[in-house]
Parts: C-alpha cells; structure tokens; sequence
C-alpha cells in the first residue's frame, strides 16, 4: 500500500489497533485492512515481586499503554502529517492466566496475581481430581480457589474476576467480556457451547468452602466470546484513557480480548488442526490444534482453546530467555568496559553464531534458567543457576550454547509427553519471538531439541500485537459464516513466506545427551531452592 493511500485510510479510520501487554513490554501496532504494520510503539517493564507475589502495578499497566499509544500516534504524525482521530477497530491482548479480583465498586482487591506465581499448587491439585481435568496453578480458578482455602478475608468481597486483557478491554469499552482462548486460562472451556464448563462449574460451586460465600462463580466470570463477534465499543471515557491528547474519538469496535498464547497462534497461522506454534520469551510455551481428544490427563499439559474455540493442548514453562538475556547484558558491559559499543543486536548476533563452534552436548554444561519457579520440573521458587563437573569443556562456545539450550529445557520436557506418549502428530510447529530474531540458531536448536522440523516466519519477533489487531480486523471484515482458519489461510497468510530448519541427526543426539545432565542436576537446583529459603 503507497504512502497516500495509507493517509487516506488512517484519515478514514479504516485501519485496527492491536495492544499486547507481554511480560516484559507493552507494545501498540496500528495495521491497515491489508494486514500491514503502519506503525508500532512500545514500552518496557517488569513485574515485581510484592510481599512474595509477582505483580504488576495497575498505574503502570495505562503508563505503558498510554506509552506505547503516544509514540504510535507520533509516528504516524511525523511520517504521513495526520493525526489518529477515528480507529475502526481495537484488539487487548496480555499474558495468559493470573488472578484480578475486584468489588462491586471496580475496586481491585489485591494486587494483580501474574502467571508467575507458584503459590496455588493445594488448590490446583484438588481442582484437578474434582474435575478429572487438568488445572494449572496459573489459572484464575486456581488462584480464586487457594484464596478460599487460605481464608483470604476479599474472597468475601469478589465481585467481579477476569485478566489482564480483560481488565484493559472493560475499562475500554464499559464491557466484561473475554475472548474464549483467554477464558480457557480462566476455568476449563466446553467445546460443544464454545462457554464455561457448566458441570464442572456446579462442582466447583456445591464444594463446602465456597458454598459459604454469597457469589456464584458463573455471575463473577466475564462473558466469554469467540473470534468474529463484536464485544463493544472504545466509549468516550476509553478514548481518552487511551490518548492523553483526546485527539481519538470514540467508537472503535473492541474485538474479544484474547491471551498471548491466541494471538501467538493467530500471528503464525496456527489455528487449524494438526497446526501447532511455540512462543519463546520470559516464558515459553507451545499451542498444539488437536484433532482427537487426550488419552490421559496430565499434569503439564494445558487444555485451552484456539480464539474460535478448538481444543489446544499447551505446553507452558515459566522460564525461557530472561537468562540468555542477563548474560547478554553482561558481556555488553564487558565490552564497554573494552570501550567497544556495541548494540544488542551484534551482541546477540556474535554471541548466538559463536555457539554453533560448540559441542553437541554443550561440553557438559548445565543452566537452570529459573528466575522464578518452574511448574513443569516442580521447582516452586527461581534461582538462576550454572552448573558444570570439573571436566566439563568451559569455553565461549559451550557456554552460550547451553544458555539457548536451557532457554527450551522445560518446554522439551513437557514437550515429550505430547509427542512420545500421546504420540500427537503435526503437520507444522511455528515458532515466534525475539530469541529467533537473530537467524537459525535458536530455531535450529528447537528444531533438534524437538526432533521436529520448525518453521519461522517473517513476523516472528513482532507477532502478538500484529496477532491482535488481525482479530481485530477479523471482527470487521468477516464474511457471513467463514471460520477463523480460512480468513488467516486465504486472505492474511497467503502471501507468507517461511523458512523451515529440520532436525539434524548428531545435533538431536547431542541435545537429549544435555537434557540427561539437565535432569540429572535438577536435585542440585531443588537444594539451592531450599537452601536459600532457609536463610529468609
């Protein structure tokens, strides 16, 4: 699309806005109906650890959002000489899971829970016997239900419980909605009503700790909405919320909120079955479209759904780059202290090529990279840590990459249990994220740690926002009766191009030899967990 038509669209309002709230940036993209990036703003944060719960503070969540919206809406000032005043539709997308309990008043009860907490393991393990369905303690349910059993004195007062994407959406738009893959993270989803659970919600209600209190889960719960359907309108109040200018109006269509993990598979075209598509972060996880059910519940597999309500099962780790990222940032500050600056690209760049000089097993090298605790190796709290034998081959090469190694450790792991024990077949697996933005490397290392090829598109870095604003447009362009599948096959995806890496043999060979070690030094990480409790 040329620069006059692009103004012409932004003038006319025919463009989308996606807003993803990730875990650590906060990103705005406004797109036009032909699917292409206009122009992005971001803003960088961190969760933070609040009396031993991670969280997030709600002044930073609209800090970041304003943020983020305000160097968008420069952007398009400086390049076209137009002001955003009309939006024809908005998208929220944030991190899956968590827990955000509010009164009758709006007021939050407690600061947000994130879905880094592993602190409702008693509730998640009976929920998960009570329903013969795998609960997470990550879940909304799950956070809700150990509140009750710690006799939280809120609980009483909950009026109201959604995510973050939630939270941002009602404030938008005067609405309590959700989409239906953010609510399958919320309490378990029926695939025939594309809703709720209800008998499994009546169980949950008729046990005798909730009986007591006068709320029933399902009026406390958003509205849950599949992809395609209007869930409301930016008010007046919203708009200015968004823009501290008051320069946008009110208006816009609000597409359903949505997790990372539905924008994920919307962004890599992965929400047909037998697709399947792996996000690499601060956490990591990846979302296979089944076409039959499980044979068994397990405990480290999710079941959620695709934006349109198709069973997922997720693989979901608490922990993948952050470390690689420390380490990074390290010998940056090593190089400057050489007086050489360079930008984190080339760092990333040189260090990433300087792994593939190194052993197939990483020497024999170990990283935990755990800064928070791990659900799937059930370590409870995070402590980053680097292990090695006395002969062990200590070099650059190795260590760097056992760093990329460990970043899909966990995911590996969980992995395992959908391809070597359900035997779960795919016809692709695509992965997103910055730690494929530096070329082959990370992907080939996936791609040999998974025994299956992986394929990366052009998007890969930027995919959740762009994600969100696609279901955006989804919401607006939809013809009467087209699944989400075809619209992302046949008009966003069908000029795409991808590159795919297949596994190599001794490279295979050589990750499951580093994932003995890694297993074989987990007792080692469980010790350092306890003895730094100990000394609280």
């Amino acid at each position: 699309m040329d620069e006059s038509r692009v103004r012409n669209e932004i003038v006319s309002g025919n463009i989308s806005l996606g807003i993803e709230l990730g875990s650590t940036r906060i990103k705005a993209v406004l797109v036009s109906d032909d699917f292409q990036t206009i122009a992005s703003g971001d803003y960088l944060w961190e969760n933070e650890l609040d009396n031993g719960i991670w969280t997030y503070p709600l002044e930073k969540v609209w800090d970041g959002i304003q943020t983020s919206y305000a160097t968008l809406a420069l952007q398009v000032h400086d390049k076209f000489g137009v002001d955003i005043k009309k939006i024809g539709s908005i998208g929220v997308s944030a991190m899956m899971h968590g827990y955000m309990a509010f009164d009758k008043n709006d007021e939050l009860l407690v600061p947000f829970r994130t879905w880094r907490n592993n602190i409702t393991g008693d509730a998640a393990e009976a929920l998960t016997k009570l329903f013969n369905f795998n609960i997470p303690e990550r879940w909304s349910v799950a956070h809700l239900y150990q509140a009750i059993l710690n006799d939280e004195k809120h609980v009483k007062d909950v009026d109201f419980i959604t995510t973050l994407a939630g939270y941002v959406t009602w404030k938008l738009s005067g609405e309590k909605v959700i989409g239906v893959g953010d609510a399958s993270g919320m309490f378990p989803i029926d695939e025939s009503t594309v809703n709720y659970n209800k008998e499994m919600a009546d169980k949950f209600s008729s046990l005798p700790e909730v009986k007591k209190y006068s709320w029933n889960l399902l009026d406390i719960l958003p509205t849950v909405l599949p992809a395609g359907k209007k869930a409301g309108e930016l008010t007046d109040d919203g708009a200015k919320l968004l823009d501290q200018s008051g320069t946008l109006q009110g208006g816009s269509l609000i597409a359903p909120p949505e997790g990372d993990a539905g924008t994920g598979m919307v962004a890599t075209n992965s929400v047909k079955k037998r697709t399947g598509n792996i996000s690499a972060g601060t956490s990591a996880f990846s979302m296979v479209v089944l076409d039959s059910p499980m044979k068994a519940v397990h405990r480290d597999i999710d079941m959620v759904t695709t934006p349109d309500g198709a069973p997922v099962a997720m693989v979901h780790t608490n922990n993948s780059s952050s470390d690689i990222n420390a380490w990074v940032g390290l010998f940056g500050e090593f190089a400057k202290a050489l007086g050489l600056q360079l930008k984190p690209d080339d760092l990333y760049g040189t260090l990433f090529a300087e792994s593939v000089k190194g052993d197939q097993d990483a020497g024999g090298l170990v990283n935990f990279a755990y800064l928070s605790g791990e659900n799937i190796t059930r370590m409870p709290e995070g402590r980053p840590l680097f292990v090695r034998k006395p002969d062990s081959k200590l070099n650059l090469a190795n260590f760097i990459k056992q760093q990329i190694y460990s970043a899909f450790a966990p995911l590996k792991i969980g992995m395992d249990i959908l391809l070597r024990e359900e035997h779960i077949k795919t016809n692709v697996l695509v992965a997103q994220g910055g730690i494929f933005k530096t070329p082959v490397v990370a992907q080939q290392v996936l791609a040999d740690a998974l025994n299956t090829p992986i394929s990366v598109m052009e998007n890969a870095g930027e995919g959740g926002p762009w994600g969100m604003a696609v279901l955006a447009l989804f919401c607006v362009n939809r013809k009467n009766g087209e699944a989400l599948e075809d619209y992302l096959a046949n008009r966003v995806f069908k000029d795409s191009t991808t590159a795919t890496l297949y596994p190599e043999e001794a490279s295979v060979q050589g990750y499951d030899k580093f994932i003995d070690n890694y297993k074989a030094a987990l007792p080692v990480e469980a010790e350092a967990v306890k003895a730094m409790k100990m000394k609280k």
